[in-house]
């Protein structure tokens, strides 16, 4: 029945007042703004992914490399800090040395970000029960990062153990354990098994737990940036609703996706870094008498103490904010490119 041929009021009952219009038909629903998924919408985020993964493999595997000898070496390695062990790397291996093992991330990580942006795409979708139109809470963005999270460690582990293992390659010529990637993955199923390159992955699933965070403060940040607008005083950006703001001039939509996804990563790097830190040593450790990831937590402290589980910081924390808005920024773009939508 169309809703235009309800009539007002529903005929009285013997004893009662009629029934109004509402009441007559409690199940009617407009379904006119219902906006469902399609199939461009479920695979878009995996396409651009495959940018995005190349964008931050770009950007931040220098910094990456940095980040994984200071964390691995620790405070009684061959550095004395961040920037000494850049100097020293370049010094004594040349520039190049900063985008060692990035050859297996150029495929990795833009298959692991396929896989992250596309599977965060679908636990959003499948929060709104595939209903676009329906806004997902904070804490919902967040519980789909960590659904993300999870699926990704299953790619990020062979990625991430093959990277590491030629990053804290310093010898050169013959005297490389590795000769490459594959080299290092033939190592690891020999050592540990058909399933030798995932060795690591309950402590890669730890790690990549802390994407709720990532995820979730994305959502915050963008709500609260799209609330900005310009004004003609300093600072020149207020509040929405301020007597000096100009209504009509909020900031592009990109500029939000840049910022936002730049905040997000600072805040994740934030809260996760101890568990990296940890992650890190474990897989890294050496084949003969090697120690569980709960243990590496202990061995950590006690041979370190608090700062151990902060070796790297400074350069992780630097990286992440370029790599991760840029990256972010390029998915937003592509995925908004897929869809012919103008705001994902």
């Amino acid at each position: 029945m169309d809703k235009s041929e309800v009539p007002a009021a529903h005929p009285p009952m013997a004893n009662g007042p009629a029934m109004t219009t509402a009441q007559y038909l409690p199940e009617y629903t407009d379904h006119s703004s219902t906006q469902m998924a399609t199939a461009r919408d479920r695979i878009a985020g995996f396409a651009a992914g495959l940018a995005s993964g190349a964008t931050k493999l770009f950007v931040g595997h220098p910094f990456d490399t940095v980040k994984i000898r200071c964390q691995v070496e620790g405070g009684n390695g061959r550095f004395k800090g961040p920037l000494d062990c850049l100097i020293s790397t370049v010094r004594k291996e040349g520039p190049r040395a900063l985008y060692k093992g990035a050859s297996i991330p150029l495929v990795g990580w833009a298959v692991m970000d396929a896989v992250q942006l596309g599977s965060l795409s679908n636990y959003r979708l499948f929060l709104q029960g595939s209903d676009k139109s329906h806004k997902l809470s904070h804490f919902e963005h967040g519980l789909a990062g960590l659904g993300a999270g999870w699926t990704v460690a299953l790619v990020a582990t062979p990625v991430e153990m093959i990277k590491m293992r030629l990053q804290m390659q310093y010898a050169v010529g013959a005297e490389r354990k590795y000769r490459g990637p594959i080299d290092v993955a033939r190592y690891l199923t020999r050592r540990y098994g058909v399933f030798g390159i995932w060795h690591g992955l309950p402590a890669t699933m730890s790690q990549r737990s802390f994407f709720f965070f990532l995820w979730g403060s994305y959502d915050v940040y963008s709500e609260w940036l799209r609330s900005l607008r310009g004004s003609a005083s300093f600072p020149y950006v207020v509040k929405s609703g301020s007597s000096s703001a100009l209504e009509d001039r909020s900031l592009p939509e990109k500029l939000v996706n840049f910022l936002a996804g730049g905040m997000a990563a600072n805040t994740f790097w934030t809260f996760c870094y101890p568990v990296d830190v940890v992650k890190n040593r474990y897989m890294t450790q050496g084949d003969d008498n090697p120690i569980s990831f709960r243990k590496m937590f202990r061995h950590v402290y006690r041979s370190e103490g608090i700062p151990g589980f902060f070796r790297g910081f400074v350069p992780s924390f630097i990286r992440s904010f370029p790599t991760n808005a840029s990256a972010i920024f390029v998915w937003e773009s592509t995925v908004r490119l897929i869809k012919n939508d103008g705001k994902h």
